[in-house]
């Protein structure tokens, strides 16, 4: 596997903790539509697509309205409740002290991720929005990524399937031990740990290109 090329990560519950913001709009959608929503079964889905998660509490005819008024309530409450997750900024920062490039690929609309990443102070060098699983390791797979950061099964399920290195961060509503299942190589406390982890790697990369001196 190489060691050199760009790295991806996930948003949601990966980046930021944006999970404030999701539960929000969603107790705004049940209010305004009088549908009755289990924020704890949505949380336990967290990372999949929100017309996925419509189809769970709506019927066909009923999804584009809920997901029109998801997206209206989740825009407002973005830049007031989602904030970076620990090592977000640091771990960005350091894929592009290495000369590689810093990917974000989420199952988020595009719509809802610039506000997102507004919130926080948070930018990539590319973006992909809309791509969850299979699609997830198709993007992948293109940009040749040599990493993939995660916080769900899905995640860690597309990456290895794109042959990146699936790392796992148990930042989101899945244990280690969920992650190492579906496939993680590493599963770090956190992205504080990303910047050290992924200097060790590259030092890796660095020796192995070094010429042998005997």
């Amino acid at each position: 596997m190489s060691k050199v090329g760009p790295v991806g990560f996930d948003l949601d519950l990966t980046l930021i903790n944006s999970r404030p913001a999701i539960m929000a709009a969603w107790s705004a959608v049940s209010a305004e539509l009088g549908v009755l929503i289990d924020l704890d079964q949505v949380n336990q889905r967290m990372g999949i697509k929100l017309e996925d998660e419509v189809s769970y509490w709506f019927p066909a005819d009923g999804h584009q309205a809920a997901t029109d008024s998801y997206r209206r309530h989740y825009l407002r409450l973005a830049p007031l409740l989602t904030f970076p997750l620990a090592g977000a900024a640091e771990s960005l920062a350091a894929v592009r002290q290495a000369g590689e490039r810093a990917i974000i690929v989420t199952a988020k609309h595009s719509v809802s991720v610039q506000p997102s990443l507004d919130a926080v102070g948070l930018a990539a060098d590319e973006v992909f929005t809309h791509v969850h699983g299979p699609e997830k390791a198709a993007v992948l797979a293109r940009l040749s990524a040599v990493v993939y950061v995660g916080d769900t099964p899905a995640d860690m399920a597309a990456g290895q399937s794109a042959g990146a290195l699936a790392v796992g961060v148990p930042t989101g509503s899945f244990s280690s031990a969920d992650l190492r299942a579906a496939g993680a190589a590493i599963v770090l406390g956190s992205l504080a740990d990303f910047p050290s982890w992924y200097a060790g790697f590259r030092d890796d990369t660095t020796q192995e290109r070094e010429p042998d001196d005997h």
